[in-house]
């Protein structure tokens, strides 16, 4: 089991900046890929940034430019810094993550945390 928990979500003027972070704790050996989604009222629940064990990163096109992932290996933490904040970057934002036990993928998600942008 991998637990998650985010923190570092609030309310923020449209152009402001907030970091989230995400603590891992319990089974997190092999654990393939963290990531951001977020999910806005009414909508589905859509990717947002990715990293891998190497490294490697992905964005969702809307944030490309302004959001960077990034994750602390020593402190078993992901983060997402979000800069240029616009108003319809406002939901609950959630950390996942895939860890591969037995031959098969696992998911696991945070329980949240909300972001509002606005004036």
């Amino acid at each position: 089991q991998v637990q998650l928990v985010e923190s570092g979500g609030g309310l923020v003027q449209p152009g402001g900046s907030l970091r989230l972070s995400c603590a891992a704790s319990g089974s997190i050996f092999s654990i393939y890929r963290m990531g951001w989604y977020r999910q806005a009222p009414g909508k589905q629940r859509d990717m947002v940034a990715s990293i891998t064990i190497d490294g490697t990163t992905n964005y969702a096109d809307s944030v490309k430019g302004r959001f960077t992932t990034s994750r602390d290996n020593a402190k078993n933490t992901l983060y997402l810094e979000m800069n240029s904040l616009k108003p319809e970057d406002t939901a609950v934002y959630y950390c996942r993550a895939e860890k591969w036990t037995g031959g098969a993928l696992y998911t696991y998600w945070g329980q949240g945390t909300q972001v509002t942008v606005s004036s």
